[in-house]
């Protein structure tokens, strides 16, 4: 038996490990996941050598991802091996396209769920432990997959002071390289009722700031008849909550209300993930993205007049059929003009069932190569010029965790900008004044203004000094 690991023994709890691969969503999947069991009595392993359960959650994004997966469940074979008892389950994104395919290939997997069956896990554990392998993954367009207990008193989440909430799932733009409506269905969006009381909940528990997610978040209520800005003006009118964001936002979705909120809600942070993937407009109508450059152009200038300082970030692929050295010139002159603060870039990755996988003019992986790294030059050039400009600004960090950097604390600010600090300065979960006093690459270098800090928490009627629970999370 592993060191630290409970099983066999008389009452012992179950523990339980997740991998999560992919985006904001499924992150949040696997907060779910982790509340579900800690409803069903599990509780979290230390590592996983502890667990008697492994989740792997997938991305399918790209075909590393999935490539990623079927290495990990090779690993995780031997892992469950070693232990009678052990169980080993499979989520995500993959596991809504393959399901049965996986249970096939690897006998060492006990169970599949869907992106639409996240709340069945409790159940499919159970009957894994009586030895039935299942595969879940129809997909439900009742709003019961929105139906999800409160957080559990022993879950705190990840990021204590920080929620994500959902509002939609499912896309209906069908964009030609994307899987994500086969992965996560057609639209469907929550009701503002329920997203109100969620939100309401959290923060009387300590919450500050929330995350609105969806894939085409901002497409939030259009079936209904209902708009996303007022969603987000009646959420920024809860007592408690100070930061609101959303990801990720399509840019044909963006009504003047919400650019409008940029300027008028002082909760609403000043960051706004816009995703351009190219900047041609050759490119847009091969990808279906609806809209051309000077649309983006035009709405990004809209951003910065309601709102001077909102920092931009955004995703781009490179290499995508068809596309030619004029085509990526555009992209890199789009990017350079706009001043994005950050992005995530990559090379165009076919996959499986999209319209774009079997469209003509596939560039070669060198060339697609040589235009990543280029473009990857501009995105590092442009972050560390945004980062030194901060130098000297003062702002408000909520502090998250332990540094990456190694004997810090990290955090963010309003502009969705990681700031480290002085490990003795906050705990996770404090919303610090800071001033900013060195820019890197890819952080900025903060200090804790302590005088500032014991005005505003004495203002507040807060504990007052460094590591004073200014806006932490209690579940």
């Amino acid at each position: 038996m592993e060191p630290g690991r409970a099983s066999g023994s008389l009452g012992a709890v179950k523990r339980f490990a997740i991998r999560t691969y992919g985006c904001q969503m499924n992150q949040h999947d696997t907060e779910k996941v982790s509340n579900l069991l800690h409803h069903a009595g599990w509780r979290p392993a230390a590592h996983e050598g502890q667990a008697d359960l492994v989740v792997v959650n997938t991305c399918s994004i790209r075909a590393k991802a999935e490539h990623r997966l079927y290495s990990d469940l090779g690993l995780l074979g031997a892992w469950k091996a070693r232990a009678p008892g052990r169980l080993l389950g499979v989520g995500g994104c993959v596991a809504q396209q393959e399901g049965d395919e996986i249970l096939r290939r690897f006998p060492q997997v006990d169970f599949v769920f869907g992106t639409h069956n996240v709340r069945l896990v409790p159940e499919l554990v159970a009957a894994a432990e009586e030895g039935e392998r299942q595969v879940r993954r129809e997909e439900v367009r009742s709003l019961a997959r929105f139906d999800l207990p409160e957080r559990h008193p022993a879950w705190a989440g990840a990021s204590p002071g920080r929620a994500f909430v959902t509002v939609m799932e499912g896309c209906d733009m069908f964009c030609t390289f994307c899987i994500v409506p086969r992965t996560r269905g057609r639209e469907i969006s929550r009701p503002a009722d329920a997203i109100a009381a969620e939100v309401e909940t959290l923060a009387r528990r300590g919450v500050r700031e929330i995350t609105l997610l969806g894939q085409t978040v901002n497409a939030w209520g259009r079936r209904q008849g209902g708009g996303f800005a007022a969603l987000v003006r009646g959420l920024a009118a809860i007592p408690g909550l100070e930061r609101i964001r959303y990801t990720s936002p399509h840019p044909v979705f963006f009504e003047e209300d919400l650019v409008r909120a940029h300027g008028e809600l002082p909760n609403l942070c000043p960051h706004v993930h816009l995703p351009l993937q190219s900047g041609s407009d050759a490119v847009l109508v091969r990808m279906r993205r609806r809209h051309t450059a000077d649309d983006f152009r035009r709405l990004v200038e809209a951003l910065r007049r309601a709102r001077p300082d909102v920092a931009l970030t955004t995703d781009l692929i490179v290499g995508f059929p068809g596309e030619g050295d004029a085509d990526f010139r555009a992209t890199l002159d789009l990017v350079a003009e706009t001043r994005f603060v950050d992005g995530y870039s990559f090379k165009y990755s076919p996959r499986p069932g999209t319209r774009a996988a079997d469209f003509a003019g596939q560039v070669p992986g060198e060339v697609a190569q040589a235009r990543l790294e280029a473009l990857q030059a501009l995105l590092r050039s442009l972050t560390l010029a945004a980062h030194r400009a901060r130098v000297g600004q003062r702002t408000r960090v909520l502090v998250e965790g332990e540094s990456r950097r190694g004997g810090q604390r990290s955090g963010r600010d309003p502009y969705h900008r990681v700031v480290n600090l002085p490990a003795s300065a906050a705990r996770p979960g404090d919303l610090v004044p800071v001033r900013i006093v060195e820019a890197t690459p890819h952080s900025l270098i903060g200090e804790v203004e302590v005088k500032e800090s014991a005005r505003w928490a004495d203002e507040r009627g807060e504990e007052v000094g460094p590591g004073s629970r200014t806006g932490s999370f209690a579940a």
